[in-house]
């Protein structure tokens, strides 16, 4: 199917071959019929897009600050890998369109095949063929309404949300500063609410668009006109709500709003303008000043968004879907008239072009739709998959662990910013590895991967690598709460699996891999635990020498604190941080020490923002893992001492190492870059697939660590440490594997 991307790095607009998305429960896949272009957001985003580096620096000074963050703590390399993965890939646009209803997946019941509905969200109402859309960001389209109008219900939820925040009443005045789209949006939601409406805008075309959809007085905003009209028709007194929906730099919107308020008035800002607020105009007239996010409550919330958990109404009133709905209802009783702001319908084919004359002036619009081919209810979504011709390679179907003649043939479940940056690289330069095929939930994303990548084919079903007898090794590279079911169905198709941390999130999900390797009799697995394969920690290991007596590990992590939108705050889906983090640093003392661990035992600071493992080993060694979020941002994120045979060896973040015994020895002064062992682990992967040997971690190392990951939770609810029992890799009777008890 046809999709409209960006490659941020360069610029370029096209029209691009993606895969079609991937039906799944609680959601439909919808076939477009129109989209809308945000002539505010999307040619801001397109203008930033275009700019130098420096130029999308200045434009973005927060990321940037991320970047610097990255730098201190991963180590410039590594950050340089990431964030050139990030730029180089095409990017969606499109938030807002009409289509039909092709599939529906499992969970849905109000909307069928054939339906038309009116869909939301950046990341699934794009512009593109098809798309897949989960529960809470559609709404099913009343019977008379133009699939052109139901096109325009994100955005007129964006507006709805503003008016909301600003709670007008019946017979106030409002202001809205700024025509645009938004603008000629806010001033119709007002009007329907019996509030009376003035604008101003530069645009003399947008402020007569405006007064003939409900506005009384609209003026350019130094004209004086409306200044003016706000004193005759308040009384002197000035308005009740300012809603700023312009954008640009200038100051000029806030100044005004102070100006045109009445005391202890209302100011929304729903659009991006500069909010350098004038202290004493504001503080005079006590000015509330309220943001409007986006399409109302259960925006940028996994739960509501992507898993369709919807809030109570008799709490939350109005959230996304709702304003969909209630804007749909306007549009369906005349109440809301969005065909005078259709400056022109573009054919989906023409789509470069289109925003081509939007970024250089030729087309002033205030919306620009896009029809696509197409959309009746018979047009249903065939799976496509994209291919490139690759040479064959000769080689027939073999026996498992069979040595491997020609390259090792490898497929992907995933490629987000870890596999695109800290392994695919890696891959991609080796001639003994084959990238056949790439599977990711996005469509764009699988695009994004095989452009990049040199990917023989990308798509967004799952069993198009895994019943794919041309592939040897399967990476899962997916969000931690699928990585054990992946794992066990690619070890069931019998292939070598390589799964980043964790393996697990539960005990019974370890038992679901056990039972997948007994039942298979495949056991050719490897955990991304990469610390191990580290060359410093391997060097310094060595220089340690063999060790005669038990050993004391301190380890601390200085993880800092997450994202507010980081998907590692999931924790009901996702596990928590440490269970999704800790293997790497549980794994690590244990190689060091030559043992798995025999007990655990875990505590926390209030709100467990940090905690102490203890683990004990059984020769009598003992390590402490300190996984702190409440560090200093600037301090290494991993330091390490083993002391042990009156000898010392410390690590310094993967940059330097020393062990200090009767002759001391040290990494040199000067810091080398940061490797924490991904390419050495996939060096060991890739040498153990092709060469039919035992994989580079025996699969009951591999479920220690797991099961003492998961251990500390167990350890923090108790307070009681737990005994570690290793169980056994085959099928259990009850199909799950028990991680410990409490001693």
């Amino acid at each position: 199917m046809k999709q409209v991307v960006q490659n941020y790095k360069s610029g370029e607009l096209t029209l691009l071959d993606v895969p079609v998305p991937a039906g799944k429960p609680g959601g439909v896949l919808v076939r477009t019929a129109f989209s809308l272009i945000s002539t505010g957001t999307e040619l801001m985003k397109v203008s930033e897009a275009g700019k130098s580096l420096v130029g999308k620096a200045k434009a973005r000074p927060d990321q940037v600050a991320k970047v610097m963050q990255s730098v201190a703590t991963n180590g410039l390399a590594a950050t340089y890998r990431k964030v050139t993965s990030k730029l180089d890939s095409y990017t969606p646009l499109g938030y807002s369109l009409c289509g039909v209803v092709v599939e529906v997946g499992a969970g849905i019941d109000d909307v069928a095949v054939g339906d038309l509905v009116a869909c939301a969200g950046n990341e699934h109402a794009l512009h593109a063929e098809l798309n897949w859309v989960p529960k809470n960001l559609y709404a099913r389209v009343p019977d008379g309404v133009d699939p052109r109008h139901a096109a325009f219900a994100t955005v007129g939820s964006i507006a709805m949300q503003g008016v909301r925040r600003g709670e007008p009443q019946l017979g106030d005045v409002a202001l809205v500063i700024g025509l645009g789209l938004i603008g000629q949006l806010v001033v119709q939601l007002l009007a329907a609410s019996g509030v009376r409406v003035l604008g101003v805008d530069p645009d003399p075309g947008r402020c007569e668009l405006a007064e003939r959809l409900g506005a009384l007085v609209c003026a350019h905003p130094g004209s004086g006109v409306v200044d003016a009209a706000v004193g005759e028709i308040t009384g002197g007194h000035g308005v009740d709500q300012v809603y700023l929906a312009a954008g640009g730099s200038t100051n000029e919107p806030v100044e005004l709003a102070a100006k045109l308020s009445r005391d202890r008035g209302t100011v929304v800002d729903i659009g991006k303008c500069s909010l350098n607020l004038p202290w004493n105009a504001y503080y005079e007239k006590e000015l509330d000043v309220r943001f409007s996010r986006s399409y109302g409550p259960g925006r940028y919330d996994p739960s509501y968004e992507l898993e369709g958990r919807d809030y109570p109404i008799g709490y939350v009133r109005w959230t996304e879907r709702r304003n969909l709905e209630c804007f749909l209802d306007l549009a369906a009783r005349g109440l809301v008239d969005v065909e005078p702001l259709i400056s022109h319908v573009a054919d989906f084919a023409d789509a470069t072009g289109t925003y081509a004359a939007l970024g250089g002036g030729e087309l002033k619009a205030v919306a620009v739709l896009f029809r696509y081919p197409d959309a009746g209810p018979d047009a249903a979504a065939e799976p496509v998959v994209l291919t490139v011709p690759v040479a064959a390679d000769g080689s027939v179907p073999r026996a498992k662990w069979q040595r491997r003649v020609g390259p090792v043939r490898v497929g992907f479940v995933g490629a987000g910013n870890y596999a695109s940056s800290m392994l695919l690289p890696h891959l991609v330069e080796r001639e003994d590895v084959a990238l056949r095929h790439v599977v990711t939930t996005t469509a764009l994303s699988a695009a994004n991967a095989r452009r990049k990548f040199g990917f023989a084919a990308a798509s967004t079903d799952l069993d198009s690598v895994l019943d794919n007898d041309d592939i040897d090794a399967v990476f899962v590279v997916t969000r931690h709460s699928s990585h054990a079911e992946l794992t066990a169905r690619a070890l069931r198709a019998g292939k070598a699996v390589f799964v980043e941390k964790p393996l697990a999130l539960s005990e019974a999900e370890v038992g679901v891999v056990l039972d997948a390797i007994a039942e298979s009799g495949n056991d050719r697995l490897q955990v991304g635990f990469n610390r191990r394969f580290a060359p410093l920690l391997r060097q310094a290991k060595h220089q340690f020498g063999t060790r005669v007596g038990p050993a004391s590990v301190r380890y601390l992590v200085n993880a800092g604190k997450l994202d507010h939108g980081s998907w590692y705050n999931q924790a009901g889906s996702e596990g928590s941080r440490f269970a999704g983090e800790g293997g790497h640093f549980v794994d690590t003392v244990s190689w060091l020490l030559d043992g798995d661990p025999t007990s655990v035992y875990a505590a926390a600071t209030p709100g467990q923002d940090d905690l102490q493992i203890v683990l004990r080993y059984p020769d009598g060694s003992t390590a402490t893992i300190t996984y702190a979020t409440t560090g200093a941002p600037g301090f290494p994120k991993e330091t390490l001492d083993l002391v042990a045979d009156k000898k010392v060896l410390r690590l310094d973040d993967f940059v330097r190492a020393s062990v200090f015994a009767r002759k001391r020895w040290a990494t040199p002064r000067l810091p080398r870059g940061r490797d924490k062992g991904q390419r050495a682990e996939l060096d060991a992967f890739l040498a153990a697939v092709a060469g039919g040997g035992p994989m580079p971690v025996p699969v009951d190392s591999l479920v220690a660590t797991t099961l003492a990951t998961l251990a500390v939770q167990t350890s923090l609810n108790t307070g009681a440490p737990v005994r570690l029992e290793l169980p056994a890799a085959a099928p259990a009777t009850n199909g799950s594997a028990s991680n410990g008890v409490p001693r």
